[in-house]
Parts: structure tokens; C-alpha cells; sequence
């Protein structure tokens, strides 16, 4: 072999060597991230850990934030298919309104793992990732429980009942884990529900709106408490318990004469952490997000090997077509006592200097 051709088999060697690691790293992705808004800080929390892990896993994404608008949502997701997504990633704006595109999806051999928030009524869904939300529920009313010792104390407690919304399965998750622990204190009279606004179709707010839960803990007032005081507010997230403190305080609440009552949360929301220190929201319950990040770039690793994901529950989440199998992470609960050991020196979730 002359030296002409021994240089030129060998720059062909090198440039097929480079080929292959490009030509699988071309192959893993794009995966289609489908977020349903930027109004609430974890949203955006996640998509930013989502990408994180993707990327440090060599996959290429798009992400995408629908802004609470359905037909938006939509119309991300067939672009998404469109441009030849390896896996959809969805966070719902309403569970049950995607069965058509996730066809769509199906039809292209396109796999897809509901995030978070169950998506409903479709065969076309493949896996599902989340905290148990059953047991933030449980997490949120044993905190009212402790609270008010509801366990010795004679009562009666007054508690108002808030939910998420409607069209997103969680809500009911929430709101039913709740009840499990609160029901029997309301059949015993020992809690009070004055409005007797009871079940979701009641208490539900709809897109987890704050300026909605502010203004129906204003009406609640202004009907049912002209003398009597609220003891307890369930409240199934941080943004709701914002708005619903905004009511309390407006009528005078969270002074001597008036201490605040005890209300509660989800998401450990900075806003909501500081709120929690200046002694107003009492409790939050804290999902760490990085985590479910992981599960879900697992999840997507394994479908895209040929494996099966791994999951620990494959009962619970019946989506009216089909139980979708699951990988639920445990929430945590934090108030005043734990937030820093929780929230920054065991988990480095923030830093000191984020919440003080």
C-alpha cells in the first residue's frame, strides 16, 4: 500500500470512528418535554431539571410551557411528533383532553410518560411519573391534625376546605388523602366545616388560580364568620395559600387579638417558605423536583434500550381506560422547624441566602 493510500484508509477509519458516537448520540432524542405553564415557579423548576439530566444523559429535548392555554398545549405537542420526538414528557394542563394527539403519537411509535399529573382517558400511556399525591393529602391534613391536636382536644374547630383543579387528577388525589385523616374529626364534631362546602365539585379552584382562591376565602368570611373564627384552612398548594392568607389578612387576621389560623401547602414555593418563617403559612409539603427528573430520564433510557422502566406501583393510577404503571417519590412535610435542614442542608434544594 503506497503511502497516498495507507494516510487516506486511515483518515476513512478515523472519520467512521467519529461517526458512530455522533450517530448515537444523534439517535437519543429529541424527547419532548411539555410543561403546562411558567405562572407557578416549580413549573419552571422542572423543566430546568428536567433539561439538566437530559443533557448529562447526552439527549437532545424540547421543552415547551403552554401557558394554561389547552389548544396551545396541543398544538406544542403535534409539533413535537412532527419534528420526529423520540418520547413525549407531559405535564397536563387538563388530563383529559389529549387522547387525539397521543394517537397521533401512538401511531408514530412515539411513547409517553404522563409527569406529575395523570393523563386520562387514552390506551396511549405508557408510564407514569410522581410524587404520591394520595399521601401529600394525608401529609397536609395530619399537619392540621397536630396543629390543633384534634387527637385530645374537645373542639369545636372551625376548618375551611380548599382544592386544586378540577380537570387535574391530582386535585382529587389531594383532596381525598385529606379527607381520609379530617372526615372522622367532622363526624365527630370536633371540626366544623361553617360553609359546608364539601367535595371537589365545591372546594375545586380552578387552574390552581390564587386570585380565585382569595376571592372565595373572601366570600367565606364575609358569609360565615362575622363572629367566629377560622381555626384551619386546608390549602393543597403554596399559590392558593398565598391568596388565601391575602383574605385573612385583609379582615384581620395574623395579630394578637387574631392569630392566623393554620394553613397549609405544597411545593415548598419561596414565597411560601418565607411566609412560613414570618409565621403566617404554617406548613408545606416539599417535592423535590430534581428527583422526579431522574425517574423520568430513567424512565425514557429504559424505553429507549428496549427495557422495561422501572416502576413500584402499578395499581393505584387507573386512568378510565387502563391502570398506568408508576414510580411514585415520597413528599416531605416542612414548617418552621425543619425548612433549612430539608430545604437547603440536607438537599441543597435552596440556599441559605434564597430564603431569608
Amino acid at each position: 500500500m503506497t503511502r497516498f493510500k495507507f494516510l487516506l484508509a486511515g483518515a476513512l477509519l478515523g472519520a467512521a470512528t467519529l461517526a458512530a458516537p455522533l450517530a448515537a448520540a444523534q439517535a437519543k432524542g429529541p424527547i419532548g418535554i411539555s410543561m403546562p405553564t411558567k405562572t407557578s415557579s416549580r413549573w419552571i423548576a422542572d423543566g430546568d431539571n428536567m433539561v439538566k439530566v437530559f443533557k448529562e444523559r447526552g439527549y437532545k429535548t424540547d421543552l415547551q410551557y403552554a401557558d394554561d392555554d389547552i389548544p396551545n398545549q396541543l398544538a406544542q405537542l403535534e409539533n413535537m411528533i412532527t419534528k420526529g420526538a423520540k418520547v413525549l414528557v407531559i405535564a397536563a394542563i387538563d388530563g383529559t383532553t389529549l387522547s387525539g394527539v397521543l394517537q397521533k403519537a401512538a401511531d408514530k411509535g412515539i411513547k409517553v410518560i404522563a409527569y406529575d399529573r395523570l393523563i386520562r382517558g387514552s390506551k396511549n400511556v405508557d408510564y407514569y411519573a410522581t410524587f404520591d399525591n394520595f399521601q401529600v393529602g394525608v401529609q397536609q391534613a395530619a399537619y392540621i391534625e397536630k396543629a390543633l391536636d384534634l387527637k385530645h382536644a374537645k373542639g369545636p374547630f372551625n376548618v375551611e376546605l380548599f382544592g386544586g383543579s378540577a380537570d387535574d387528577n391530582n386535585a382529587h388525589f389531594f383532596y381525598n388523602g385529606a379527607l381520609s385523616v379530617l372526615k372522622p374529626y367532622m363526624d365527630q364534631g370536633k371540626l366544623v366545616v361553617r360553609s359546608k362546602q364539601l367535595g371537589m365539585e365545591k372546594v375545586a379552584t380552578l387552574r390552581w388560580d390564587g386570585a380565585v382562591a382569595q376571592a372565595r376565602m373572601d366570600n367565606l368570611l364575609s358569609a360565615y364568620y362575622g363572629k367566629e373564627r377560622v381555626d384551619a384552612v386546608l390549602s393543597p398548594y403554596d399559590g392558593l395559600s398565598i391568596g388565601i392568607l391575602s383574605s385573612l389578612k385583609g379582615v384581620g387576621y395574623g395579630t394578637p387579638a387574631l392569630p392566623m389560623p393554620v394553613v397549609t401547602g405544597q411545593d415548598a414555593e419561596i414565597p411560601s417558605v418565607k411566609s412560613i418563617l414570618r409565621g403566617e403559612q404554617r406548613a408545606t409539603v416539599f417535592k423535590d423536583t430534581r428527583e422526579l427528573a431522574k425517574v423520568t430520564v430513567n424512565m425514557v433510557d429504559a424505553i429507549l434500550s428496549g427495557k422495561v422502566p422501572e416502576v413500584n406501583d402499578s395499581k393505584t393510577y387507573n386512568n378510565g381506560v387502563k391502570v398506568v404503571p408508576s414510580y411514585l417519590l415520597k413528599p416531605v412535610t416542612v414548617d418552621k422547624s425543619n425548612w433549612k435542614e430539608v430545604l437547603v442542608t440536607n438537599s441543597g434544594y435552596y440556599t441559605d441566602a434564597q430564603i431569608r
